[in-house]
């Protein structure tokens, strides 16, 4: 039986504001390495970041806190987040 939180997720989310050119992929590689989840934060041409991290529940879940916080660099306007099962294959956190 899994401690709440500790089942692994997918979290998928779509940052909004101004995020790119700030250091904010590899801010998030850094927050999500500390946290141990694995995936990727990636710039996209309409000036959102993409980021997609798995791992438990709660590791995902602060992730995500702290994509809406104050300490994320640049301005962070929105953030647009869905929830999955795990799907597996992802290893370490990359910046696409």
């Amino acid at each position: 039986m899994n401690t709440p939180g500790t089942e692994a997720v997918r979290l998928v989310a779509w940052v909004h504001g101004h995020v790119q050119g700030v250091g904010f992929r590899w801010w998030t590689r850094s927050r999500a390495l500390e946290l141990g989840v694995a995936g990727f934060a990636a710039n996209k041409p309409d000036g959102r970041v993409h980021v997609v991290a798995e791992g438990s529940e709660s590791a995902c879940r602060s992730l995500l806190e702290l994509l809406r916080g104050d300490g994320a660099p640049g301005r962070v306007d929105l953030v647009v987040d869905t929830w999955e099962p795990a799907r597996g294959g992802l290893h370490g956190f990359r910046e696409r």
